[in-house]
């Protein structure tokens, strides 16, 4: 038992013995692989450091190490922040000069007058000499009192607007110079963030560095935002007062300034207790810089709020179904993306005068139309010699109807379309004393009508067929030239809208708008030279950068000899036949009028050297008038007479020898299965006159049945009227059997457009 006792007191020694070994030599061999690290530490890190600056390991060192270390680190993070923010901002500032607003659009008449401006644009742009002093010094006072004197970034005021601020204990005053603002309404957002405000900064001190301070607060004054749909101080003191700038009070200038820290909150027509207050608070100021006197400052702070608003003249708007016209040919010439930067300028070539003129001309017509049994009228005017749109008036009620008849509407041109007929005879070699007969004609069944259904029976010239506007001659003549010339001819000089080769051709049966129809005839006056009409001279961006000029391509639609004949024959018309209403005392005029079926459509387009114009008359839904063709004519006299005013007197080209004169394009002649002519019916006894009645009667004025000198008939065959006897029909020509048929020509225009 001893033994046994002596034993396990023996194990129990040895184990406790061994176990602190262990540690020691665990702990040993920790030391070793510490010392490895620190030696391979040593040999690889700290002994090639130690050899480059030059100093011993030792605790001094390690600190200046770390310290400095971390130094750098936030040199570095902060070197990095300002890279970023310099490489973000542009290098140059050049923008300030001629910034616009995204999306803002300006349209503008040929002599600079603006007729329309799209986004949030200055509407007025001043310069500084043009601001008037108590404006200037109404903003510095408020805003940055030390403008003159610092370079972009004012610290004086950032600390001054800190104290003041942490006073109140809320946001009472900005830091933020006019400089700065300048900067952030040209190159950033109002996104509150020490980024921005930093990036406003630097922009701030490049903006000092490259422009002068008048050119900073010229810019500032124009570009900054008052409220109420106004940029700029001279849009705002119209808006508020509806005065401009100049004539503003000392009261009144610092109104505008106390407006700009909020306008939705200091607006005087939203809020006029808060406006009051803090124009008090400006005026004030501006009596602590010494901009006025006590006793100014007394008199302004007594005065009420003298508001007088009026609506921003950005809105308002001039020749707009013109304006339309211009926004729609906008994306042919530039791209989508030019058009969203904004800043964009579009010169026209509208003639403001003339568009007022035809406006006021447009009225009339209207107020002749309560007596004919039309609403609706349209006018536009072209410079023939080189395409452009001087004048476009598609309606008269705009703001409730925006369709323009000038553009949009599609109307039978009636009588208008002769000229194309006889110009493509006289281009084919036809003299224009060239007879035909003026009775009832019937070709392949169809039969056209003159006006009333009147004939001479005798031979009629072209020049006076024209003058009269004789139907029947009109559709023998395109049997002689073929409708494949003709419409040739028409689509070349201008016309644009399908036409088809039908018999009633001849009579305007086809559609087209109005525009194109004036472009036409403008060929005619440019002696056959034509120039596609356009409204848009030339597109600027902001930079001035021209993006867009007009170069319209000419092209010789016929020859120069036709259209001097056929201006000639047009003048006829004028002088003695239906387009009397249009003459303009010594001054030479060529024209032709033209009415539609029931008188739906009344026309007259006319043309002097200068200038092309082209009146329509009528209802949009196609309903018949009881009017005249010569009323159009009338209205394009009244504008003309005002449009030519000051303008010089010009001759037409003189009239080419007739004798032996052959033709520049090849007549098809067509070949009717049958046509033949009626005999004129004896004209009718008049009445005997009835005795005057001598007792007088007050009639009431009733409006003035008309019915249209030169009706499009349908080309269905329509049966004549029966004589008293049976008349024997007298052949025009031998029809021989042939295949080349026309096809039916347009039922009558009942269309609703």
């Amino acid at each position: 038992m001893a033994d046994k006792l002596d034993s396990d007191s023996s194990t129990v020694s040895s184990i406790t013995t061994e176990r602190p070994k262990k540690r020691r030599r665990l702990r040993r061999r920790k030391r070793r692989k510490k010392e490895q690290n620190n030696t391979i530490l040593t040999q690889k890190i700290i002994a090639p450091l130690q050899k480059i600056v030059g100093v011993r390991r030792s605790r001094r060192f390690w600190l200046l190490l770390g310290v400095s270390l971390g130094v750098s680190s936030g040199t570095i993070a902060l070197g990095y922040g300002i890279y970023q923010i310099e490489t973000s901002i542009t290098e140059s500032v050049e923008d300030v000069l001629v910034y616009a607003r995204p999306e803002t659009l300006t349209i503008e008449a040929a002599d600079g007058e603006i007729l329309q401006q799209i986004g949030p644009v200055s509407h007025e742009k001043l310069k500084i000499w043009q601001i008037p002093d108590t404006v200037q010094q109404a903003f510095i006072a408020s805003e940055d009192s030390r403008f003159e004197n610092h370079k972009g970034v004012d610290i004086q005021g950032i600390i001054r607007a800190a104290l003041s601020n942490f006073q109140a204990g809320e946001v009472v005053e900005g830091g933020s110079t006019i400089t700065q603002q300048l900067a952030r309404i040209v190159f950033l957002n109002q996104e509150r963030s020490f980024t921005r405000k930093f990036k406003e900064m630097r922009l701030a001190q490049k903006i000092e560095n490259n422009f002068t301070k008048q050119e900073i607060l010229e810019r500032y004054l124009n570009l900054v935002y008052l409220g109420s749909g106004a940029y700029g101080v001279a849009d705002a003191a119209w808006v508020y007062f509806s005065k401009p700038i100049e004539d503003l009070t000392i009261s009144e200038a610092a109104l505008l300034a106390g407006i700009m820290p909020a306008p939705s909150l200091y607006s005087p027509l939203e809020n006029p207790e808060a406006a009051k207050k803090q124009r008090d608070l400006v005026l004030e100021r501006m009596a602590k810089e010494e901009f006025i006197t006590e006793s100014e400052l007394n008199k302004a702070i007594a005065s009420p709020l003298a508001v007088n608003p009026s609506q921003p003249k950005r809105f308002a708007r001039k020749a707009p179904y013109f304006t339309d016209y211009i926004r729609q040919q906008l994306p042919n010439y530039v791209s989508e993306e030019e058009i969203q930067a904004g800043g964009l300028t579009v010169e026209t070539t509208l003639n403001s005068q003339w568009q007022e003129a035809a406006e006021e001309a447009i009225e009339n017509a209207i107020r002749y139309g309560r007596w004919q049994g039309y609403k609706q009228a349209s006018l536009t005017a072209i410079d023939p010699r080189n395409g452009q749109i001087k004048v476009m008036v598609g309606g008269n009620d705009y703001e409730n109807n925006q369709y323009n008849r000038v553009t949009q509407a599609k109307r039978q041109p009636g009588s208008t379309f002769k000229a194309f007929v006889y110009s493509t005879a006289i281009a084919a070699g036809f003299s224009p004393y060239r007879t035909f007969r003026d009775a009832p004609y019937i070709v392949d069944g169809y039969r056209p009508e003159n006006y009333g259904d009147q004939y001479s029976g005798g031979q009629v010239s072209m020049r006076q067929a024209i003058a009269s506007s004789l139907n029947v001659v009109a559709v023998q003549a395109l049997v002689q030239v073929g409708w494949n010339p003709i419409i040739n001819i028409a689509q070349r000089m201008g016309i644009q809208s399908e036409l088809k080769p039908t018999y009633s051709l001849a009579l305007g049966a086809w559609e087209v708008n109005l525009l194109e129809l004036t472009n036409a005839y403008a060929t005619i006056a440019n002696e056959g030279v034509y120039q596609e009409a356009h409204g848009i001279s030339r597109i600027v961006d902001r930079h001035g950068n021209v993006l867009y000029q007009a170069q319209p391509d000419t092209l010789q639609a016929i020859d120069a000899n036709t259209t001097n004949i056929m201006t000639w024959m047009l003048r006829g018309v004028v002088t003695s036949g239906t387009g009397t209403p249009a003459r303009l005392g010594r001054r030479p005029v060529a024209g032709k009028t033209g009415t539609s079926d029931q008188a739906r459509d009344l026309w007259f387009v006319g043309y002097i050297p200068q200038l092309t114009a082209g009146v329509w008359l009528g209802n949009d839904n196609n309903k018949p008038t009881w009017g005249a063709s010569t009323t159009a004519a009338r209205v394009w006299g009244e504008f003309m007479e005002e449009a030519t005013e000051n303008m010089d007197i010009e001759s037409f080209p003189d009239l080419p020898r007739l004798d032996g004169r052959k033709g520049s394009i090849k007549a098809e002649p067509l070949k009717p299965k049958k046509a033949y002519y009626q005999r004129v019916a004896p004209p009718e006894p008049k009445p005997e006159p009835q005795a005057r009645r001598t007792t007088r009667r007050r009639y009431a004025r009733r409006p003035q049945r008309r019915v249209s000198r030169s009706p499009v008939r349908s080309q269905t065959a329509v049966a004549p009227k029966p004589d008293p006897k049976p008349v024997e029909p007298v052949v025009a020509s031998p029809a021989p059997e042939v295949t080349n048929i026309a096809p039916p020509a347009p039922p009558a225009a009942r269309k609703t457009e």
